[in-house]
């Protein structure tokens, strides 16, 4: 059997090495006679799993010692409304700057517990561009401001951090943390589900700067509590064993190859390989997002004629191929290049769509 490159957006294709090693281990970890997933969360075993992960990730992104690391279930979205019980009062203003779909759906998870204050919208230009910082109508006694770093959808990604000011910065890295260097003191907290760049579906990261986990909050059960969770090491409750310690070899591989520096290289180039395709293709394939805002990870993009899509996607399936169908939010096709997406996997995408195009131009 040979494997396809796999472009879906989440979850998303996991390193073969990394698929490789759990398949090695699954039926007996270190010669325990089990496999990870059978063992207690409170065991030996899995406890030197949890805390060589955390290493790991604390430095894969160089995270500063005075910033907790939680793992978590609920993925993203269980976060964006966790977010709002442990860091803000009832009815306390809260900042969001809205660049697509994901923007959207974090905004309304804290509608509920907050008063919200959209300082930026990128809706009414269709979602295309980043609006500029200096429209962006922030408030001075936000508990936080809070934006998307990459819309796997709409295709937009910030290239810089933005600036606040003194209000702590919360931002989802879903869909590109660890895919370069980041400034990880910028932020009052970083969030996002493995199932793009870290790991497997199941588990999500959450980085917070341990000052903050001082604020009262809102009234909440113990299981929503951030500082219950790192008291009781991420193991509250029954934790995604499983999920983690996929995680955790995904951390490995990733400093093996190089750490976010050399994957910052990789995802220029295979970036650049696509766009360069669209954009010479004279209209045949298109990407609506203003170029200073196009993402590294998610390229959406369309054929000039959509009566074409279906042909394009089961010829590109039989070419070993798949999940480049765009989503429903969006239509046409998306090509997702996370981490994990070989350098050939790009390459042999762009040669299928120089070469259906000249097929069908």
């Amino acid at each position: 059997m040979s494997r396809a490159f796999n472009f879906a957006a989440g979850p998303a294709t996991l390193p073969e090495p990394v698929l490789r090693q759990a398949q090695e281990e699954l039926m007996d970890w270190h010669g325990v006679g089990a496999s990870i997933v059978e063992l207690s969360h409170r065991g030996p075993e899995f406890m030197e799993v949890a805390a060589q992960a955390e290493a790991d990730l604390r430095r894969l992104v160089s995270i500063p010692d005075d910033y907790a690391v939680l793992f978590l279930q609920g993925g993203a979205t269980a976060q964006q409304a966790l977010m709002a019980l442990n860091f803000t009062s009832p009815g306390q203003r809260v900042d969001y700057v809205v660049t697509g779909h994901w923007g959207k759906t974090a905004l309304k998870q804290v509608r509920p517990y907050c008063d919200v204050n959209v300082a930026a919208d990128g809706e009414p230009g269709g979602f295309r561009d980043i609006p500029g910082r200096e429209t962006w109508k922030l408030s001075p006694d936000a508990a936080y401001v809070h934006y998307t770093a990459n819309e796997t959808i709409h295709g937009v990604e910030f290239h810089d951090i933005p600036d606040v000011g003194e209000v702590p910065l919360f931002a989802d890295f879903s869909s590109s943390i660890a895919s370069e260097p980041l400034d990880v003191s910028r932020f009052g907290l970083i969030y996002g589900g493995a199932q793009k760049n870290l790991g497997p579906v199941g588990v999500a990261v959450v980085i917070v700067r341990r000052d903050l986990l001082e604020r009262a909050g809102q009234p909440r059960a113990e299981i929503l509590d951030y500082r219950a969770h790192l008291k009781g090491d991420s193991m509250l409750n029954t934790p995604p064993t499983w999920n983690w310690y996929l995680a955790g070899l995904v951390f490995k591989w990733m400093l093996a190859e190089g750490g976010v520096e050399e994957f910052a290289r990789r995802n220029a180039r295979k970036a650049g390989l696509l766009y360069d395709v669209i954009d010479h293709s004279g209209g045949f394939y298109r990407n609506d997002v203003a170029v200073a805002a196009r993402s590294r990870m998610n390229i959406p993009f369309f054929l000039h004629d959509p009566s074409l899509d279906a042909a394009f996607l089961e010829r590109a399936a039989q070419n070993g191929m798949i999940s480049l169908k765009g989503h429903r939010v969006l239509g046409g096709m998306r090509a997702s290049i996370y981490n994990a997406m070989p350098e050939a996997g790009v390459q042999a995408l762009a040669t299928f769509m120089r070469d259906f195009q000249q097929r069908n131009g």
